[in-house]
């Protein structure tokens, strides 16, 4: 049984650019009791790869989280077969602000120990005993009470290009990481505030949203289908935009234009700047915000050193990586001592 790509990236890229179909970059989640995660997986990999569908989709025994680029022909099909799924059955699907054939170029659908990593090792915490879901209109209201603490449950890399006007955004790398800081910094509002939490697309404050809970606090709130749906709920029913800048996305495109809003700067000169590169160095691939000038001039990387390997021959190139490999330091490192303007502020 063929439960992997047997095409290449590249190879993909080229077909979908002869190809020319329209597709739809999508996301979805959702929390549930999986007895068996490997063999779910196995039955979605072999009905997707059938319907030409690409993502990136993790199953664990807590629920599923995919990011997928659908083939718009193939999307009522593909619909189907998700409402087949007991607890699939009209699940939130965000559609992409933006679109971009080439937002996924393979399927892989991996079994996770869970869908979004949290550090907890607590038994008596469920994960499907979540917080109250609100839409853009109640949302708006929300964060204009007073008694609302509003807080950004992405990582920083995330909120440094966009977020919500007034929100808490803990400078942290990780979701794990911020679970404990929101959780002491708010330790005397779990009766009086109201803790309202957004993250991209809803999954990780919704893991949150019954974490805090089960801490104790008492008016616990998400924002439902998170930036993605606040966007398009925005736009449908003409309400005020609160969100300011771009927001972060996990696939080639890096970012969706929210608002005309440039809240960052270039790590290299300082230049108003929010769009994110990986560093041209394939022994680096550091994540890190790079305006067009410096681009140009560092020829895509983020140090000199960096811009010296990627001229050295392949074999020496792939020498100096052996025995490397890339990990969510790509992300830490937008902290990197080789980003100048970074480093300064």
């Amino acid at each position: 049984m063929q439960l992997y790509n047997t095409m290449s990236a590249k190879e993909r890229e080229a077909l979908l650019e002869q190809a020319g179909e329209d597709r739809l970059t999508l996301s979805f989640y959702q929390y549930a009791h999986i007895g068996n995660p490997e063999l779910f997986r196995n039955h979605l990999f072999i009905a997707w790869d059938q319907m030409d569908v690409l993502g990136r989709i993790y199953v664990a025994k807590e629920g599923i989280n995919g990011q997928l680029s659908v083939p718009a022909k193939n999307f009522q099909e593909f619909k189907n077969f998700m409402d087949g799924i007991y607890f699939l059955n009209d699940v939130r699907l965000n559609i992409a602000v933006e679109q971009d054939l080439k937002s996924f170029l393979k399927l892989k659908v991996k079994v996770r120990h869970k869908i979004v990593a949290d550090g907890l090792d607590d038994d008596t915490f469920d994960v499907t005993d979540k917080g109250i879901h609100v839409g853009a209109e109640q949302f708006n209201a929300l964060i204009d009470d007073p008694d609302t603490v509003l807080v950004d449950m992405r990582n920083h890399y995330e909120s440094e290009i966009g977020h919500f006007k007034g929100a808490v955004t803990p400078d942290v790398d990780t979701f794990r990481d911020s679970l404990p800081i929101i959780e002491e910094d708010l330790k005397e509002h779990k009766e009086d505030k109201n803790l309202v939490m957004y993250c991209t697309g809803g999954i990780r404050c919704e893991k949150a949203s019954a974490y805090y809970k089960h801490k104790g606090f008492k008016n616990v709130y998400q924002l439902e289908g998170g930036i993605i749906e606040y966007t398009r709920q925005v736009k449908e029913q003409e309400l005020e935009n609160k969100f300011i800048g771009k927001n972060f996305v996990f696939d080639h495109r890096r970012s969706e234009r929210i608002s005309e809003d440039v809240i960052s700067n270039c790590h290299q000169c300082g230049k108003p700047c929010d769009t994110h590169t990986n560093c041209e160095n394939e022994g680096c691939h550091l994540l890190f915000i790079q305006c067009e000038e410096c681009a140009q001039k560092m020829e895509g990387c983020c140090s000199s050193e960096c811009q010296d390997i990627i001229h050295l021959p392949d074999n020496e190139q792939k020498a100096l990586r052996k025995g490397k490999h890339n990990s969510n330091k790509i992300f830490r490192k937008g902290r990197s001592e080789k980003l100048a303007y970074k480093q300064s502020v």
